[in-house]
């Protein structure tokens, strides 16, 4: 993954009103942080910086000028605020990297292809923590559940990683599990059951 060229703005109102008035002006508010530097508050410009994370990803690098300063910063989205409702960017945390430093981030793991006929696949995470280099961090991973029987498992040992990326996590840590799906049998036997228990609970509740 190629790091993102964006450009950023020293943020000097703060609080709540601060960080509205900043969004009204199109800008994300962000913190720059790391590597013992003093955090610097700053805005992002909020189309720019929607478009390359819905390129590279939640773990997209940035090469970040601010205007006013030395140099540019490289940095990567540690955590992001979004308004569900209005689908924007709220408040960003950047966190300060270094070209050839092993960094740790949680990658977006899809599982592919179909589990055995009368299966159900249970996703237990939907990403996987591994640490790699900051510049080469995966985007994501795909893993096949293709013809996997009920009882099987999905972990972090059957992910396959590309060179110089590990495991932060177990190789046994479990993503998803293949479990026996209901018959219609046994989804009627169940309402039927539920019905009879409700029915056994109305007789027996005492009278007003």
């Amino acid at each position: 993954m190629s790091e993102v060229k964006i450009s950023a703005e020293p943020r000097t109102e703060f609080g709540k009103g601060g960080a509205r008035r900043t969004r009204r002006a199109g800008l994300v508010p962000a913190v720059l942080y790391g590597h013992g530097e003093k955090p610097q508050h700053i805005a992002l410009p909020a189309r720019e910086f929607a478009a390359a994370i819905r390129h590279g990803g939640l773990n997209q690098v940035f090469t970040i000028d601010i205007n006013g300063a030395p140099g540019t910063t490289l940095a990567l989205p540690k955590a992001i605020q979004r308004d569900p409702i209005k689908e924007t960017y709220e408040h960003v945390d950047l966190l300060i990297v270094k070209r050839g430093e092993k960094v740790q981030v949680d990658v977006p793991v899809t599982l592919v292809g179909e589990a055995a006929r009368n299966t159900l696949v249970v996703s237990e995470s939907t990403t996987l923590s591994i640490v790699a280099e900051a510049m080469h961090l995966p985007s994501g991973f795909e893993v096949s559940i293709e013809g996997l029987e009920a009882g099987a498992q999905v972990t972090a040992g059957d992910v396959t990683l590309p060179s110089g990326t590990e495991l932060a996590v177990e190789p046994d840590f479990v993503l998803a599990i293949i479990s026996q799906a209901q018959t219609a049998e046994q989804l009627e036997g169940g309402e039927a059951a539920e019905t009879e228990a409700g029915a056994e609970e109305t007789e027996a509740a005492p009278a007003e």
